[in-house]
């Protein structure tokens, strides 16, 4: 079995995804090398780029599978993007971490393409609070910041107050904000699907704990596995090539008139999804990461 050199860029080598990522890399034959993105130095240069980490020259990765934070996605599309220039196979470039990290941009991307999504509107304070809400389809309305993660910057406004205030306090902060349409059948229920490659390889049906709307695992809501009819698994794999995403979380909503995409996660934790599931979702992303690799040496 082939010893290929996989690097896993992390900032802790204990968090469980990346834990899983290295045991699953070691069943499939590869040597894994966690890479703290953080401590990378990147060495510009005509013809000969380098990448150095604590110290040391990086050298013989057989590709590279980003796991960059919120908190550090300017540096880590910089690294990624480095990566991707010395000719290292990266499982999603910087491009559809980009994409796929901008809520608004991403939902742009998406319905210029055909697929649904919620009514979403992006406006400044200059904008009339009301003719927002209206656009959305009215009250009770979702209020997102850009780039919050696991929930955290999602709002209900059930008052045109309400909303106004929440709006007038982002947007006093400096923060990048929009409305979202309420998906009233979805209330405190999403589908999360985790795409690799071409297909859907596990997905849940997640419920919000009590009195809560937002059904992110990270705010205690419950996973099961589930089933995707074949509409939905079509959509959540178009959704991934449309960002430009290898590997990636497909939130869905569904709706009266079918299943909406809310948002894509480029490095998606899949502690839940593995424990509702039991499948070995680490195992299929390392073997996609492999076979990515090889496909682009031809």
């Amino acid at each position: 079995m082939s010893r290929e050199r996989l690097c896993v860029l992390s900032r802790k080598r204990s968090l469980y995804s990346t834990s899983r990522l290295v045991e699953a890399a070691k069943q499939n034959g590869a040597r894994p090398l966690v890479v703290d993105t953080l401590r990378c130095t990147m060495l510009v240069q005509a013809g000969a780029s380098r990448l150095y980490y604590r110290g040391a020259q990086l050298t013989g990765l057989t590709a590279a599978i980003p796991r960059i934070g919120a908190s550090i996605t300017t540096y880590g599309l910089a690294v990624v993007s480095h990566l991707d220039t010395m000719g290292v196979p990266v499982v999603n470039g910087a491009t559809g971490i980009a994409r796929s990290r901008d809520k608004v941009r991403c939902l742009q991307l998406l319905a210029s393409s055909g697929i649904d999504v919620p009514r979403t509107v992006m406006a400044t304070q200059q904008s009339s609070v009301k003719q927002l809400v209206d656009l959305v389809g009215g009250l009770p309305c979702i209020i997102k910041l850009l780039r919050g993660t696991q929930g955290v910057g999602v709002m209900l406004g059930n008052t045109l107050a309400e909303v106004e205030t929440i709006l007038q306090t982002f947007w006093g902060l400096g923060q990048d904000v929009c409305l979202q349409e309420f998906i009233a059948e979805s209330k405190g229920r999403d589908l999360r699907a985790l795409v690799v490659g071409e297909q859907v390889v596990g997905a849940m049906r997640r419920t919000a704990r009590t009195g809560d709307f937002r059904a992110n695992i990270h705010r205690g809501a419950e996973g099961k596995p589930t089933k995707l009819d074949a509409h939905t698994r079509a959509m959540a794999v178009r959704a991934a090539r449309v960002i430009g995403l290898e590997v990636c979380g497909v939130d869905l909503l569904e709706g009266a008139d079918g299943p909406k995409v809310l948002e894509l996660n480029s490095s998606p934790g899949f502690e839940g999804l593995e424990a509702a599931t039991k499948k070995d979702l680490a195992g299929d992303i390392v073997r996609h990461a492999l076979a990515f690799a090889a496909k682009r040496r031809g």
